[in-house]
C-alpha cells in the first residue's frame, strides 16, 4: 500500500485497537507515518526499538516486597501507566530484528495486552514494524503464533505520497525539485551493494537537515555523499547549480515577463520554486499571475505547476483566472 492509503487504513485499525504489522524496506518512513497518524489523532506516541532491549527491559525487574514476602515486578518507566485514560499508540519498531527472547516477551504483550503483572491501558493500540528478510538486515524469523496476532500491511514507496509529505514538512525545495526531475533517486537501496550510504526518504531528510545547518559550502558534497551516496550527491549538487540560473521568481509572482528556461531540469526546478514562493507569500493577485504564467509553459509543466500548488494547500480555484486556465487546458485535465 502506498503511504496515503496506508495512513487511511491505519486510522480505523488504531481506533479499533487491532494489532498491525507494517512491512517495508529500510528508510522508507514506516515509523514516521505511524507517528504522524498518532499526532494527528492527538494520541500519545511511544516508540520502542525492540532490537535495543533486553527481556528484562520489557518485562521489568523483580524486587522483594517485604510486606508480602514475595517478588514484585517493577514495570519499565517507558510503558504507560496501567490506569491511564489517555489514548495512545505503542509502536514496536524493528520487532523482527529483536532476538527471539525479546520477541517472546513481546508476544505476551501483543496477545494478552499484558506482560508479567503489567497491563497495557485500555485506550492504547499496538502497531509494529520491521524490514523484509530479503533486505539482508539483522532479522530473525518471526514465530508463526506471533505473526498470526497481527494484520500485516506492506509499505510501498510512492513518489507522489512522498512529495506531498515533503511539502507539508517544508523539505528544501532543491530536494523536491531534483527528485521530481529524477524520481528514481528517491530510493536506491540494493541489499547486495557494499555501499554504506544510499538514497532513501530517511537519508534525503538527512540532506534537508544538512542544507539547513551551518555546514560550509566546500564540505557539502562530502557530507551529502555520506547520506545518499557519492553519485547521487554529485548529481544533486549539479542540479542545485541549475536552480541558481532560474529567472527571478518574484518577477513571476508580480506578473512581469521573464525568459522561460528550455531544458526540463530547469523547468522542474522553476515549478517547485514558484510553488514554494507562493506558499510563503500568498495573495490572490500573485496566484492569478502564476496561473497566467503557467499558460506559457508546455502542457506537462502547466499541469505539474498547478498540482504542486495544490500540494502546497493553495486553493487555485480562488483565482479569477482559474476558469481561463481550465478552459485552456481542459483536454489535459480530462
Amino acid at each position: 500500500m502506498i503511504a496515503t492509503d496506508l495512513k487511511k487504513a491505519l486510522i480505523p485499525l488504531i481506533e479499533s485497537k487491532i494489532p498491525t504489522f507494517i512491512w517495508g524496506n529500510p528508510g522508507v518512513g514506516k515509523s514516521s507515518l505511524v507517528q504522524q497518524v498518532a499526532e494527528e489523532k492527538k494520541m500519545r506516541f511511544i516508540d520502542l526499538r525492540l532490537s535495543l532491549l533486553d527481556p528484562t527491559d520489557l518485562r521489568g525487574i523483580p524486587f522483594f516486597e517485604s510486606d508480602t514476602k514475595s517478588a514484585v515486578w517493577a514495570k519499565p518507566e517507558f510503558l504507560p501507566d496501567t490506569s491511564s485514560e489517555e489514548f495512545g499508540v505503542l509502536f514496536l519498531d524493528e520487532i523482527n530484528s529483536a532476538p527471539p527472547t525479546i520477541q517472546a516477551a513481546a508476544y505476551q504483550l501483543i496477545l494478552d495486552r499484558k506482560i508479567g503483572e503489567y497491563t497495557l491501558p485500555k485506550n492504547f493500540s499496538i502497531i509494529a514494524a520491521g524490514n523484509y528478510e530479503s533486505d539482508r538486515g539483522v532479522t530473525y524469523r518471526m514465530p508463526t503464533p506471533l505473526a498470526n496476532r497481527f494484520v500485516h500491511l506492506n509499505f510501498d514507496l510512492d513518489f507522489d505520497s512522498w512529495k506531498l509529505w515533503a511539502y507539508e514538512n517544508n523539505i528544501d525545495k532543491r530536494i523536491i525539485s531534483y527528485l521530481s526531475y529524477k524520481q528514481s533517486d528517491l530510493f536506491m537501496f540494493d541489499p547486495k551493494s557494499p555501499n554504506k550510504s544510499f538514497a532513501t526518504p530517511r537519508s534525503w531528510k538527512f540532506v534537508d537537515d544538512i542544507l539547513k545547518s551551518s555546514l560550509k559550502t566546500e564540505l557539502l558534497e562530502n557530507v551529502i555523499s555520506g547520506a545518499v551516496g557519492k553519485d547521487v550527491a554529485s548529481e544533486f549538487l549539479n542540479f542545485c547549480l541549475v536552480m541558481d540560473t532560474l529567472p527571478n521568481i518574484q518577477d513571476i509572482l508580480e506578473g512581469k515577463d521573464v525568459e522561460i528556461p528550455k531544458n526540463n531540469s530547469s523547468l522542474y526546478a522553476l515549478c517547485i520554486g514558484i510553488s514554494y514562493a507562493l506558499k510563503e507569500n500568498f495573495s490572490i493577485e500573485y496566484l492569478s499571475n502564476v496561473l497566467e504564467f503557467s499558460l506559457k509553459l508546455d502542457g506537462e509543466f502547466t499541469i505539474l505547476l498547478v498540482r504542486d500548488l495544490q500540494k502546497c494547500n493553495i486553493d487555485v480555484e480562488k483565482s479569477p483566472k482559474w476558469k481561463n486556465w481550465v478552459d485552456e487546458h481542459r483536454f489535459l485535465v480530462t
